[in-house]
């Protein structure tokens, strides 16, 4: 099952206050950047964020992005976009320190 656009356009709207957000197809997907950082996806009507030593502290759950791929935190509760934007941000933060 691919993502709807109108799922899309509901992650667009949130996460637009954050800044440089930008949301790009791939393969009936699509990844997500800020600033131009990739810190995660939109798989099946999810948003998944790359997991990285900064936002373990958030006990979030993994899921599978698609077959093969390496497990991801899914991001529940983008209606509460203070909570939503510190994870974006700490993993951004995680993913610089690599």
């Amino acid at each position: 099952m691919a993502t709807t656009k109108e799922f899309k356009e509901y992650v667009a709207d949130k996460l637009g206050p954050m800044g440089e957000i930008s949301i790009r197809p791939m393969m009936g997907e699509y990844l997500l950047y800020l600033d131009g950082v990739l810190f995660g996806g939109i798989y099946d009507d999810r948003v998944l964020i790359k997991v990285t030593a900064t936002n373990e502290k958030f006990n979030m759950e993994k899921e599978i992005p698609y077959a093969g791929a390496k497990p991801m935190y899914r991001l529940l509760d983008l209606e509460n976009f203070l909570s939503a934007r510190e994870i974006i941000l700490d993993t951004i933060d995680g993913l610089k320190k690599k």
